[in-house]
């Protein structure tokens, strides 16, 4: 190799990490449960997160199972480190937004005495 010659691989392989991680959303697991637990109304600790997928746009897809067996599955928006550094860290993480789920894999049904004129209208109760 001639040593005049200048090395692009380590510049080129340090902006491809850096592309990557850019377009990774930015929301820990810790902020993940948190919004969770608002949204389903169970404490931290109560479930687990699995099944996560990232969409382009800063999507999260995920399920949350809680220890007496309900299933939810859940999605919200967390925008990538690139959208963060543009915004000056000004771009917030959405709340987290779950529909339950029974085990046939449809929606569950809105236990009685929590139904108002929206879950009527969407033929949940």
């Amino acid at each position: 190799m001639n040593h005049t010659t200048p090395n692009f691989r380590t510049p080129m392989a340090l902006a491809v990490v850096l592309a990557l991680t850019a377009c990774a959303a930015t929301i820990d697991d810790g902020g993940l449960e948190q919004r969770t637990s608002m949204a389903i109304g169970r404490e931290v600790g109560t479930f687990t997160l699995s099944d996560r997928s990232e969409e382009s746009g800063g999507r999260i897809n995920y399920v949350a199972r809680t220890k007496d067996g309900a299933v939810y599955k859940c999605y919200l928006y967390s925008p990538s480190g690139f959208q963060r550094a543009m915004t000056f860290g000004m771009t917030p993480n959405s709340d987290a937004l779950c529909t339950r789920f029974g085990t046939s894999g449809a929606a569950a049904p809105v236990p009685s005495g929590t139904c108002n004129a929206l879950l009527k209208a969407a033929g949940r109760c």
